[in-house]
This record gives C-alpha cells, structure tokens and sequence, in this order.
C-alpha cells in the first residue's frame, strides 16, 4: 500500500509515519534523504539549495522504485504540497492521502520554534492554497519532543 502523508511543514507528518509504520516499510522523507547525503552535523531542516537538488533527485528516483513494490511492503512517503499532477498520479496508483494538520496556529509557532525562517512561508501557502488532497485528515498530532 502506498500512504502518501500531506500537511504544512512541521505538522507532524514524519512523527504520523513513526507511529504507523513498521519494521521493513519503506519511508521516503526529504529531509531525511537530506539529511543522510549532508555532511557531518548539518542541521536537520537547513538545507543549501545544492543539497537540496541532489536530495530531490534521490527522492524520485526512490519514489519511482518503491511504488513497484507496494504489492509487497507498505511505502510512506512524504509530501507537502503535491501538485494536481502527482496527486493524479499518487490516486492513479491506489494511494491512500493522508492529510497531517494539527491546525494553523501550532504549526506557525513550531516553525518559529524550531524550523528555517523561510519555511514559514512555506506553511502559510499550504494554509492559503488548501491544497490538501481528499483524504484522511488527522485531528491535533503529537509530534517531536519539541
């Protein structure tokens, strides 16, 4: 099966995945991806745009390999904002939407709190796109220690 998991940065996406993913399942993060190809002691959310290039060519090529598989593993896999497109795509290959969204207000201040500035940005176009794909939308979710 595949789960696609949607929501604003720092909505609690990855902490949704640790708790219903198994040993063995196929996780695919961009920003654990990033984190993995960056050097020692690199900031988990802060990225260089170099990095992030390189990281999200990893990231589809793992997408298109892991969907071949979904038959036989669950696959995970982590996106913000999909476009009309890859949602079509995502529904095109049986994907169950899941839809992260602790509310706007605990995510503003989770971004402030502990991610990149520029992100704040980016959560609040999340907010004012609603471009949140029909899916199963989660109440309040706990997430990091933060």
């Amino acid at each position: 099966m595949l789960y696609v998991v949607t929501g604003p940065p720092a909505a609690g996406k990855t902490s949704w995945i640790t708790a219903h993913a198994a040993p063995g399942d196929i996780v695919i993060d961009l920003d654990r991806i990033a984190l993995a190809l960056a050097g020692p002691g690199a900031k988990p959310w802060d990225h260089d745009e170099t990095l992030l290039k390189v990281a999200h060519r990893a990231r589809f090529a793992a997408i298109d390999e892991a969907v071949t598989h979904r038959d036989k593993v669950n696959v995970f896999l982590i996106h913000t904002m999909p476009s009309q497109k890859a949602t079509a795509r995502y529904t095109r290959l049986g994907a169950k939407i899941v839809v992260v969204d602790p509310g706007r207000d605990i995510v503003m201040q989770r971004v402030r709190d502990m991610r990149h500035p520029g992100m704040e940005a980016v959560a609040t176009r999340w907010y004012t796109q609603r471009r949140r794909p029909v899916g199963e939308a989660t109440a309040a979710q706990a997430s990091r220690a933060w």
